[in-house]
């Protein structure tokens, strides 16, 4: 059976570890491959190299550094299919969302082929008497990404571009349950004309992961997984010196106000609970409809959409599906754990996901899509975070009762209004105790220019991912002051008739 292995130094390096974890087609049950859950010494030959490698990467102008992620783009979008494939194959999500992962985590990409741009610092003349002051954003050093599940292509490329284009090395240790995006997108970095050495791929586990945390040559460790991992991650590497970003769980609600277009929100609502079987951190799970007319409309919308839904394998000859497997058996039968206990606690259980069978799949991970009424905000399925393609209902009596619900919840990564009234808009975009925020947009994701990150428990550490807080966080600012005495002034008057240029 095909293991994989590890990337250091710029190749396949074979470890010496006699630990294994199995890597399965979600969608079949069938183990199609297995990972190698690297050694410590594995981890630290990493670091090694990574260590090596960083002085001369920090002094290539950051032009040339560039230049090498418009070639990584390139090679990006020349393989995208198989890329596609391979996600799918490995997560289960349907093929046309492993095309939208790829496009996302891409954008990141060409955020970063601006890094002459945005790694230029200030500058101030006469800040004193023929005194002139500059800053200079210089890399950090060694530093690591800890990727989750279900973006193994997206959430990775929301780390390494920014980092590696602002003169930093690299580890990246993805998930063991579908790591081979993490293998191809090193094969294609070094493709680029990335130097051995700068970016390196270490898969494994929690073995693995303490080294990164906790070895002093790590200058920054970037995190996306669930709450407890995440303070678990931001604290040991905050004790070890470390700057950290930690992206923790999310439970995203949205307002549905009487006012609004109950037939857009319907339709969109169904995307954002549903897509990628509600494996996303963005996932929209609450609906916090305000009266009970829009609600019980809305509740008959969702049922009857949910009714035509395709669930199936990520990649079928023809008609694609509309929701796939969910990641593995394990996390299905928690999943279905959440449901039963909803039922148990009182909620009205409108679409039943619990029996869900595909033809020739039998042995698929799938769960089908759920609808849950009158959802109490002291049960167990309103305070956390499923991770799968559960939809709650809550019943509000007024705005600012559904607010307060919202503001009170322990997580606060995305949250959404559904509504025509602009000054409605206009409060809660102002008022919500969320990280993103979207107007009649239910997965308020930001593009790569802007940064992506929650409040409260959704996000440990105090700089988010991409955008400009990804370039804040992977630099450290240094300022420098001057001044020159006063000199003799030599003139060169030797003349020069070629473009100049900046290689």
């Amino acid at each position: 059976m095909e293991t994989i292995q590890n990337f250091i130094n710029g190749e396949v390096t074979d470890s010496n570890s006699l630990r294994f974890a199995p890597i399965f087609n979600p969608a079949t049950g069938e183990q199609t491959r297995r990972v190698v859950l690297s050694t410590v010494e594995d981890t630290k030959k990493a670091i090694e190299a990574a260590q090596a490698a960083f002085p001369s990467w920090a002094k290539t102008p950051p032009l040339r550094r560039a230049r090498v992620m418009f070639k990584f783009k390139a090679l990006l979008e020349a393989n995208q299919d198989a890329l596609a494939r391979m996600i799918s194959n490995e997560h289960g999500k349907v093929y046309s969302d492993a095309v939208g992962e790829l496009t996302r985590g891409l954008e990141v990409v060409e955020f970063a082929c601006g890094i002459p741009h945005l790694q230029k610092g200030e500058s101030s003349a006469n800040v004193g008497s023929t005194v002139d002051s500059h800053s200079i954003m210089q890399p950090l050093g060694v530093c690591a990404g800890i990727t989750p599940f279900n973006f193994p292509a997206m959430v990775p490329m929301w780390m390494f571009p920014i980092a590696l284009a602002t003169g930093n090395t690299f580890i990246l240790k993805p998930s063991e349950k579908d790591p081979s995006l993490g293998l191809m997108m090193a094969k294609l970095l070094k493709e680029a004309g990335l130097p051995d050495g700068v970016f390196n791929v270490v898969n494994g586990d929690k073995e693995a992961v303490d080294v990164l945390l906790t070895d002093p040559r790590v200058q920054a460790v970037s995190f996306v997984g669930s709450t407890p991992i995440a303070e678990y991650i931001y604290t040991t590497a905050s004790a070890h010196g470390k700057r950290c970003q930690a992206l923790g769980g999310a439970k995203n609600h949205c307002i549905l106000m009487p006012d609004a277009d109950l037939d857009m929100a319907s339709n969109a609502i169904v995307g954002a609970g549903f897509g990628a079987a509600g494996e996303r951190c963005m996932a929209l799970s609450v609906v916090v409809a305000v009266g009970d007319e829009i609600a019980d409309r809305l509740v008959d919308s969702l049922a009857k959409s949910i009714q035509k839904m395709r669930v199936g394998p990520g990649i079928v000859d023809g008609r694609e599906n509309d929701m796939g497997p969910v990641i593995s058996a394990a996390h299905r039968d928690k999943i279905l754990g959440y449901i039963d206990a909803g039922v148990e606690q009182g909620a009205t259980l409108v679409v039943d996901g619990r029996n869900c069978k595909v033809a020739d799949h039998e042995n698929g991970y799938f769960v089908g899509p759920t609808l849950f009424d009158d959802v109490k905000p002291d049960m167990t399925i309103y305070q956390d975070e499923i991770f799968g393609p559960v939809l709650s209902i809550v019943r509000a009596p007024d705005y600012q009762t559904a607010l307060t619900l919202i503001n009170q919840h322990q997580y606060g990564n995305g949250s959404a209004i559904f509504t025509r009234d602009g000054d409605t808009a206009r409060q809660f975009s102002e008022d919500v105790l969320a990280g993103m925020v979207g107007v009649n947009v239910p997965i308020p994701v930001p593009m790569a220019f802007h940064s992506f990150g929650g409040w409260k428990r959704s996000i440990f550490g105090p700089l988010n991912v991409h955008g400009n807080d990804g370039v804040r966080f992977y630099t450290r600012m240094k300022t420098v002051t001057t001044r020159w005495p006063a000199s003799v002034r030599l003139e060169d008057h030797s003349s020069a008739f070629t473009m100049p240029t900046m290689d």
